[in-house]
């Protein structure tokens, strides 16, 4: 069988250019070895969500008094919340089949591996349990993906020592959990998991939580994360992790040298990173290079003639940047207009709680390319929408340009803030500036009124500060 487009993988990247081509007139076909929607929709970011969107309600109900309503012997029901999270995987994972039937992109599942050209045309092997077949086209979109990668010595078992995948599918809940890494889905967990009950120590290497958003994040997230009784040991290795009895014995020394601290717990759930998926895809016969493990591309995201590799599987990270370089992609292939993915306004959403949402510099980056800012901040507590919805902590923390009034960072801690990113990303991508946002009027009483009061706040004249 031939076609113009076939895109291996159907995660956030892969499916999004596989409907992109097919829009554009392209025969499109997308090779998948597990479930349509990749590890974002299938173990990532959807069943995630839906997890915390659990533990949230818990955690309103624990504090209903602050509302006025009496509830009574409200607790978890652990195995129905995983239940809820793997049928909303489950049933968008069908529809992504539905879309890839409304676009006549045919579905092919198993294994691809690359082979040698022929003629001209690219030869994909397919392999499906004891069937093997070989497709043929003239372009390929490898949007294999990552997994949960581990740190050298230190294996993952599936039992006592786990990864993300293994975190929202545990048949029990555990009464404690080490969680290993601070990065967004080491809090994610770490938030859920206490919602719960559950006792939870998160150790990261680096000297702060959430280590790449801006400092003032991390603090308050800290100071929330202590108010919940998470433990924190931050600027700390893990040295050894080893069964015993029932549970895992970690041993985690400072970074710079000092005291080791052994801690025991249930279950240690590693989530340092991931790994990109490259490997028995035929990346060799085609000279496709890796770099730190990552496959290599050029800026319109190509690695060799008719080639081209987007997502986890090139080292972005996101989903939605997957998403977006997906529509470049197929836009390139089909030769139409083809805008390119301004990696300098990406968003970045952590979904714990309290919610972290960021775009652009954080100071210390605008601060080190000399880059002339006026910052302002917005604190949640002042705020009367906030006040009314018990969520006073936090706060909205804008920069724009000294100069220009373009908007160089924003970065948020609190209620719904992975929602109202969205006004500042569009600030950053478009000729909206400080001048134009503020005096564009915010409805009261919103969320949405801390941006308009940060930015107020950053020249000088907040009215509600």
């Amino acid at each position: 069988m031939s076609y113009d487009v076939i895109v291996i993988g159907s995660g956030p990247g892969g499916y999004v250019a596989a409907i992109r081509c097919a829009q554009l007139g392209l025969k499109t076909a997308c090779i998948e070895r597990e479930s349509l929607g990749g590890i974002c929709l299938n173990w990532g970011c959807i069943p995630t969500k839906a997890l915390l969107k659990s533990a949230e309600i818990l955690e309103y109900a624990h504090r209903a008094r602050e509302f006025g309503v009496i509830v009574e012997g409200v607790r978890a029901d652990f195995p129905a919340i995983i239940k809820r999270s793997r049928d909303i995987a489950d049933k968008i994972s069908k529809g992504v089949g539905f879309l890839f039937r409304k676009n006549k992109i045919e579905h092919v599942p198993g294994s691809a591996k690359l082979l040698p050209k022929k003629g001209g045309q690219h030869q994909i092997e397919v392999v499906q349990g004891g069937n093997k077949q070989v497709l043929e086209t003239k372009h390929v979109i490898i949007a294999t993906g990552a997994r949960a990668r581990s740190l050298p010595g230190l294996e993952i078992d599936g039992e006592r020592i786990i990864e993300y995948r293994k975190a929202m599918s545990l048949a029990q809940q555990p009464k404690s959990m080490i969680v290993l890494g601070a990065g967004a889905i080491g809090v994610e967990f770490a938030s859920f998991y206490r919602a719960l009950g559950v006792e939870v120590t998160i150790v990261e290497y680096l000297p702060r939580l959430v280590p790449n958003e801006d400092p003032e994040v991390s603090k308050e997230l800290a100071r929330a994360f202590d108010r919940k009784g998470i433990k924190l040991l931050v600027g700390h290795k893990l040295t050894s992790a080893k069964h015993s009895g029932s549970g895992v014995v970690v041993t985690a020394e400072p970074a710079q040298g000092g005291e080791k601290r052994e801690l025991s717990a249930d279950v240690l759930l590693v989530a340092v990173g991931v790994a990109a998926n490259t490997e028995n895809i035929g990346l060799e016969a085609h000279r496709i290079q890796l770099e730190k493990g990552f496959i290599k591309v050029d800026a319109e995201c190509k690695c060799g003639d008719g080639l081209w590799a987007i997502g986890d599987v090139i080292g972005r990270g996101l989903a939605h940047v997957a998403s977006a370089e997906g529509v470049f992609v197929a836009e390139k292939i089909a030769g139409v207009h083809a805008e390119p993915v301004p990696y300098d306004a990406i968003p970045a959403c952590t979904y714990c709680h309290p919610e972290i949402a960021s775009v652009g510099l954080s100071e210390e980056k605008a601060k080190a390319q000399n880059i002339p800012v006026k910052v302002g901040r917005f604190p949640w507590r002042p705020l009367g929408r906030a006040m009314a919805s018990g969520e006073a902590g936090g706060f909205v923390k804008v920069m724009w340009h000294a100069e220009t009034g373009a908007l160089v960072g924003a970065h948020m801690i609190g209620p719904a803030v992975t929602d109202l990113i969205a006004e500042l990303t569009l600030a950053k991508t478009t000729e909206v500036n400080a001048e134009s946002l503020i005096y564009t009027i915010h409805a009261h009483p919103t969320f949405a009124e801390a941006i308009k009061g940060a930015s107020e706040d950053a020249f000088g004249h907040a009215i509600d500060l």
